[in-house]
């Protein structure tokens, strides 16, 4: 997969950034830059093209995902997320991901099927990966959902259903919500600094 890695304290974690739709692994750059300067980090880009923009899976719509593309893509990123820590040497179980919609969205759905996934994940403007999907055991995972409360392409209803199901399966689920629409706004990473300091 077509990525930057940039190497850092090899005590703390390695942040994982995975962009939006139309972005790249260059795109979340500077959010790990506020999040942790010296932290390693993977920025990765999606494979899939829609309209000549990257993603990491094909939907049928707005807010509707091909659930087959999103499960095999899934796998794909997971299995490279091992590939690449061989290759650059970082601790496969102290990743935090950094996700953006369409990148949270994979970000959540690697942890709808993947108990050793993430040590925990930065999810901003997610949304429910899959339903009807029993998710593996996720207790001592570590989540932060930023959202807004006016976003047009997630329904409120829908993140709430999302921080319900990492709950049940066990994981410590942080909520930020923003009066703000889809944008990713600075407040929001900020709160995401102060959760990630705290749990590192």
């Amino acid at each position: 997969m077509n990525h930057v890695f940039k190497k850092g304290d090899s005590k703390k974690p390695t942040i994982v950034l995975l962009h939006g739709t139309g972005g790249n692994e260059h795109d979340l750059l500077p959010i790990a830059e506020m999040i942790d300067p010296e932290a390693s980090v993977l920025g990765v880009r999606g494979n899939v093209l829609e309209n000549g923009m990257p993603r990491f899976f094909k939907r049928l719509a707005e807010g509707v995902f091909d659930e087959e593309d999103l499960k095999f893509r899934t796998k794909e990123l997971y299995d490279y997320l091992d590939k690449a820590s061989k290759e650059y040497g970082f601790d496969r179980e102290k990743i935090i991901a950094v996700g953006y919609s369409n990148g949270a969205n994979i970000a959540a759905s690697l942890m709808y099927h993947y108990q050793d996934a993430f040590q925990g994940a930065i999810l901003f403007h997610a949304m429910v990966p899959l339903k009807d999907i029993t998710l593996p055991t996720l207790i001592n995972k570590h989540v932060f959902i930023g959202a807004g409360e006016r976003d047009p392409i997630i329904p409120m209803d829908n993140t709430k259903h999302l921080i319900a199901d990492l709950k049940q399966a066990g994981a410590t689920v942080e909520e930020f919500w923003t009066g703000g629409g889809h944008q990713l706004t600075r407040e929001e990473v900020d709160a995401a600094r102060h959760w990630y300091n705290q749990l590192t």
